[in-house]
């Protein structure tokens, strides 16, 4: 009886077909088994405290519905699975999802579970698509564990380039708007303003241009509100912004704060830099242009030059040949 199943699955699925079987059998029970492993049990101390927290409090607001953990994340439980162990893994982690604009609590976790969850689909897909091609035709062990890990890798790197692209571009929009930005304080602090009201005004004038670096000074303004150092304030800025210029402004504010040195002077010669280096960037721009258009002058040039040159003389010499008869 095995040999007539195993010959029916060769017969369906091609000369691979056991061992698809097997691997598709095999994948169906793990993803069955991960909800029974990562299954995390209520602490009964914790069910304890919590009901006594609803017996005192029967009536809570809206406000603390918000900041209590009301256990609406789905993927808490999964935590010890999703998020990593290590203190500087996960910091990493936990930087580049600030910096490409991922502030919530849960990130991380939602960062890791969209790279097994993309994994796991495309990789049942490839074993899809292997068992079709197995079926249609006769492919080879390499193509068949390519069919198969290709996209199950493939979908586990697709978070990974999406948080770098979007860090990468709200980079390249803080560069951009950062000079503005230096200009619109200094206007405020010439005006008479204090620094925290400057970063507040140059955060609203600054939403609809540049809505990344508005965020980030809002973040500033609402941090010093809530008394935070100010210093530390503007090191967190630093690092979540991840800009080189960003962090100079911050060193530069930090310094000219604890030295006693105007404000005002400081951002000055700052924003003068900034505006230097920004028209220096630009003529960098304009000065890789002709070396970039070479290539396309040429292919789009060239060919048709050569053409009304050379195409006439070519015709005539291929029509005196025809004539002699060659």
């Amino acid at each position: 009886m095995l040999e007539q199943f195993n010959s029916l699955l060769i017969e369906m699925l091609g000369p691979f077909g056991p061992f698809l079987l097997i691997g598709f059998l095999g994948l169906t029970l793990i993803l069955l088994m991960i909800p029974l492993l990562l299954k995390k049990r209520d602490d009964p101390l914790s069910r304890l405290k919590e009901s006594a927290h609803r017996t005192d409090n029967k009536t809570v607001t809206k406000s603390e519905k918000l900041r209590s953990a009301n256990g609406k994340d789905k993927l808490e439980k999964y935590s010890n699975f999703l998020e990593p162990k290590d203190e500087e893994e996960y910091s990493a982690v936990r930087l580049k999802l600030l910096q490409a604009g991922y502030r919530s609590k849960n990130a991380v976790r939602m960062y890791h579970f969209s790279q097994f969850a993309l994994g796991i689909v495309a990789l049942i897909c490839g074993v899809a698509y292997a068992i079709l091609q197995s079926s249609t035709g006769d492919p080879t062990t390499k193509q068949t564990v390519i069919a198969i890990l290709g996209p199950g890798l493939a979908g586990y790197m697709l978070p990974k380039y999406w948080v770098t692209r979007r860090q990468a571009e709200r980079h390249k929009s803080i560069e951009n708007g950062f000079p503005d930005s230096l200009d619109m304080l200094l206007v405020c602090v010439e005006a008479g303003q204090s620094l925290d009201q400057s970063i507040i005004r140059v955060s609203k004038e600054l939403r609809s241009g540049f809505p990344a670096l508005a965020a980030e000074y809002e973040m500033v303004s609402y941090e010093m509100k809530a008394g935070k150092d100010k210093t530390q304030v503007l090191r967190d800025m630093s690092e979540r912004c991840g800009v080189a210029d960003v962090a100079s402004f911050v060193t530069v504010l930090i310094q000219s704060q604890q030295f006693g040195t105007s404000i005002a002077e400081a951002l000055r010669v700052y924003s003068a830099e900034m505006r230097d280096k920004r028209v220096m960037k630009a003529e960098e721009m304009a000065n890789k242009l002709p070396t970039k258009m070479t290539l396309a002058t040429m292919m789009l040039t060239v060919p048709p030059l050569l053409i009304i040159l050379i195409g006439p003389s070519v015709f005539g010499i291929s029509q005196t040949l025809g004539g002699a008869g060659f």
